[in-house]
């Protein structure tokens, strides 16, 4: 991998998007981003942490690799989706850690992940429109699915940039925080979910996207899968023990 690193940090894996000067997106970084989320998954990371090691998280496609048309996230459906898949619906929880610009790709490389975390200096965009593209890794439906199709239209149709704040407050962020905390409260929130119950997080995950992509009925249908998957989880056992003998709150999962 040439544009993104890996790191473990107990059970974090960090993911760090690392291709100078401001990680502009390719089809090099899109294939290092899948060997990565697929490196640390089986490295045993029970949470996967997104950041960036530049100046900003990302500012979006590499416009000279889109001028021929044949960037191939472009047109081959494949490969499109399975980009999505690896990303959003990881086998543990992922969280994205943005400071400076997310825009257009950089924006949805962040709405994969399952929180997003922004210092309060970051700046958030769905720009494609003003060089004659759509946005052409989800953006569009995703920002749809947080903040709704009146917001989610405004924010792609016009493509100026916002302030995290705003991003926060319309619901597709989760929270902002000062620049100089973003890292700490990042990996505060990484090593929570590192430490819960690693397959009943991966249960929510599949619930609450089930629900976003398909309708409530859609997770209503696989709830009793769900419920049987969850029941057999050693976590589970160790969380109705330590219920029982010390009290909610004081399981140590394992994530099996």
């Amino acid at each position: 991998m040439t544009t993104v690193k890996i790191e473990m940090d107990g059970a974090v894996g960090i993911v760090s998007l690392a291709k100078p000067p401001h990680n502009l997106i390719d089809d090099a970084m899109i294939a290092d981003l899948l060997a990565a989320y697929h490196g640390v998954v089986d490295d045993g990371a029970r949470a996967i942490l997104l950041k960036s090691d530049m100046r900003h998280f990302s500012a979006g496609a590499e416009m000279n690799s889109f001028t021929d048309g044949k960037t191939a996230i472009q047109h081959n459906a494949d490969q499109f989706l399975e980009f999505l898949d690896v990303l959003e619906n990881a086998p543990v929880p992922t969280l994205a850690a943005v400071h400076g610009a997310a825009l257009g790709g950089g924006l949805e490389l962040a709405l994969t992940c399952d929180m997003i975390v922004a210092a309060d200096t970051a700046y958030f965009g769905q720009v494609e429109n003003i060089v004659g593209l759509i946005p052409l890794l989800g953006g569009t439906q995703r920002l749809v699915q947080r903040a709704g199709i009146v917001r989610a239209k405004e924010i792609a149709l016009i493509g100026r940039r916002h302030a995290a704040e705003a991003f926060e407050r319309w619901g597709i962020i989760n929270h902002v925080v000062p620049e100089a905390e973003l890292q700490t409260a990042a990996m505060s929130f990484a090593r929570q979910l590192a430490a819960g119950p690693t397959k009943v997080l991966h249960g929510i995950k599949q619930q609450a996207n089930l629900a976003a992509n398909g309708g409530v009925r859609s997770a209503d249908l696989e709830q009793i899968n769900l419920n049987n998957l969850i029941w057999q989880t050693g976590d589970r056992e160790r969380g109705f023990a330590s219920f029982f003998s010390t009290g909610p709150a004081t399981a140590e999962f394992k994530g099996d």
